[in-house]
């Protein structure tokens, strides 16, 4: 009977070896499932915060867009005492200038709201191909709603810088 007792002797270290594998298996997944558990509440965490930054980014590019309107720009340029700029002239190619240049100036007060509008001047800018060019874009807009004052007369220098202007065209028929 000793041999049965050398037996379980045995036994015992192999025992103990398999119960000390279990009880770290199970301390791992413990740990690994608190890890697991920890990153998903950080990933939550951090898409509240990227909900709260995207919305937060969508009002401030509301507000840009609005404040960034034509209109608005225009009602805060009124408010820092800017006006809208006078005729522009043009450089062109060759040297030439083309148009005469104007000089900005304020506008005049609006009228009270219970006047009727001011009938349209008759007397209106030359047009043709020696007339001043106008310009398209943001200032000519501006300018547009304000009263245009008639333009002097032209001196003989600027007629004959006109002239020579005028004789100068970028389109297909004069080039033959």
């Amino acid at each position: 009977m000793g041999g049965g007792r050398g037996g379980r002797a045995a036994r015992t270290p192999f025992v103990l070896l398999v119960v000390a594998l279990l009880a770290t298996g199970l301390i791992s997944l413990l740990l690994l499932n608190a890890s697991v558990n920890q990153g998903a509440f950080q990933l939550s965490n951090y898409k509240k915060q990227t909900k709260q930054l995207t919305d937060e980014e969508q009002a401030l590019q509301q507000q840009v867009d609005q404040e960034s309107a034509p209109g608005s720009l225009a009602a805060q340029a009124r408010k820092l005492g800017m006006v809208p700029g006078g005729n522009p002239a043009f450089l062109m190619p060759g040297g030439a200038v083309r148009g005469v240049p104007g000089e900005a100036s304020a506008p005049p007060a609006p009228p009270p709201a219970t006047a009727p509008a001011a009938p349209p001047s008759t007397s209106q800018a030359p047009s043709g191909p020696g007339a001043p060019a106008q310009s398209i874009g943001p200032s000519s807009r501006a300018a547009a709603s304000a009263p245009v004052p008639a333009l002097p007369p032209a001196s003989s220098a600027a007629s004959a810088s006109s002239a020579s202007s005028a004789g100068r065209t970028d389109s297909p028929a004069s080039a033959r």
